[in-house]
């Protein structure tokens, strides 16, 4: 065991002195990870700062069920029981607006009174307002319900009054689409980086591994530094790349700030949780490993 970490203490030396030597180059390898990692952080500091702005901008999503002509009160009533009871845990509310009430409520507005003078009846059906609980998802319930409801007896129509509420989600989805393409294209980048630093420090340094051959040093001892150089580059573009999205984000919110508050709203922006950070973090540590494993496997054989 002492064998093993004098050995990992030493290729941990031997590559903090590999990246000493050629400080110009690792800083500038380790800059281009970090932006490339800002970019992803910052995206994602948008979609999960954006949910609770979804339940600021509008009230919940509202299903109207129209109820089929002549249905009696008995019947509409029973129907708003049988939404409670099935259908609780999604539903906030159920309100039962009978035609003469909403006709009396459109005869209000001088707009539509003189319309509705001209017509010998009443045109407006029955009406049930089912509004929802306020949830992550709230299309896709909205749409689970009218699939249920439509079937109902009783039920003539049913429409959705929050259509922007499904935009929304849509947008929300492609934007969630786009950050995976980002960070598929970050991974890239940081594998070709690591991988293209590691054969240049082995090439340099091929005369001194070919000593260290001589003397009788096993292939894992001399690939192990190239390994740390790798990981301590992943390591150091995640410290920098979480500063500089910390700082970006001031005068981000600075104009965010001054935007929402024109429209009544509080939008902040903030950094994922510690946990993600860490996990994208230790992603990023091992993804500089394995691309300086892939790296020194094909160049340190001279």
């Amino acid at each position: 065991m002492r064998r093993w970490l004098r050995h990992h203490r030493y290729a941990l030396q031997v590559a903090l002195r590999r990246l000493r030597g050629h400080g110009l180059s690792s800083l500038a390898n380790i800059l281009v990870i970090a932006l490339m990692l800002v970019v992803p952080l910052l995206g994602a500091a948008a979609l999960q700062s954006a949910q609770p702005l979804m339940r600021q901008l509008a009230v919940n999503p509202e299903l109207t069920l129209f109820l089929t002509p002549g249905l009696d009160t008995a019947a509409q009533q029973a129907l708003q029981a049988r939404i409670r009871t099935e259908a609780d845990e999604q539903v906030a509310q159920v309100r039962l607006i009978p035609a003469a009430q909403a006709m009396d409520e459109l005869r209000a507005d001088p707009a539509w009174a003189q319309a509705f003078d001209a017509l010998p009846a009443n045109p407006l059906p029955d009406t049930l307002v089912v509004t929802l609980k306020d949830t992550d998802a709230p299309t896709r319930i909205a749409d689970t319900l009218m699939q249920a409801w439509q079937h109902w007896p009783g039920v003539d129509r049913i429409q959705l009054d929050s259509d922007w509420v499904r935009r929304l989600e849509s947008l929300l989805a492609l934007l969630r689409t786009g950050l995976t393409l980002l960070a598929g294209a970050v991974l890239i980048v940081v594998l070709a980086t690591v991988f293209n630093t590691v054969r240049l420090q082995a090439l340099t340094q091929r005369e001194e591994i070919a000593v260290a051959r001589l003397v009788g040093a096993t292939e894992p001892f001399v690939r192990r530094p190239f390994l740390y150089v790798g990981a301590l580059t992943g390591l150091a573009a995640s410290l920098l790349a979480w500063l500089l999205a910390g700082l970006a984000l001031i005068p981000l919110n600075r104009m965010l700030e001054r935007f929402t508050h024109t429209y009544d709203l509080e939008w902040v922006l903030h950094l994922p949780p510690p946990a993600d950070l860490l996990s994208a973090g230790a992603l990023t540590v091992l993804l500089g490993a394995v691309a300086a494993r892939l790296s020194v496997t094909r160049h340190t054989r001279f």
